[in-house]
């Protein structure tokens, strides 16, 4: 169980750096030079919403100081609108642009694209399924351990 955990743990961190490798191949394919991957997937992840910083940060999504430094950039650069909250001067809420919808919208296609090619591979929706609920509780299980330590 151990050599397959370790395993897992390690593909976990190449996939996601994979993940990033095909989101700045298609970003390159845009001309978009300005953008990083990870402020493509975080353009992607706000979507269509209203949302304040914090809570991208509380879904687990970013560290604190890297949301903090992108959302600034993504501003700065045209692709996300803040607004403070009138109940609450701390709180900042974002929104993305037109110029950033075009990049979610993008970024969609070629998520269509991807997951049509690993239908193709011979992968089942099935096995994705598992494979998602099988990471859903090692994520909960490193969860409960940052909270409570060993169990």
């Amino acid at each position: 169980m151990k050599k397959d955990y370790l395993e897992l743990t390690r593909l976990i961190e190449r996939l996601h750096r994979r993940f990033l490798d095909v989101l700045r191949a298609e970003l390159g394919r845009m001309g978009i030079k300005e953008l990083n991957a990870v402020q493509a997937l975080l353009l992607t992840n706000i979507g269509a919403e209203h949302i304040a910083i914090r809570d991208l940060v509380e879904r687990g999504y970013y560290q604190g100081s890297n949301v903090s430094y992108n959302i600034k950039k993504l501003t700065d650069m045209g692709y996300l609108e803040q607004e403070r909250s009138q109940h609450d001067r701390r709180s900042v809420t974002v929104r993305l642009t037109d110029k950033a919808l075009q990049v979610v919208a993008r970024v969609e296609a070629l998520e269509d694209v991807n997951a049509a090619a690993i239908e193709g591979s011979g992968v089942e929706g099935k096995d994705l399924r598992s494979t998602a609920e099988t990471l859903r509780r090692i994520e909960r299980t490193w969860a409960d351990y940052i909270r409570y330590g060993e169990g």
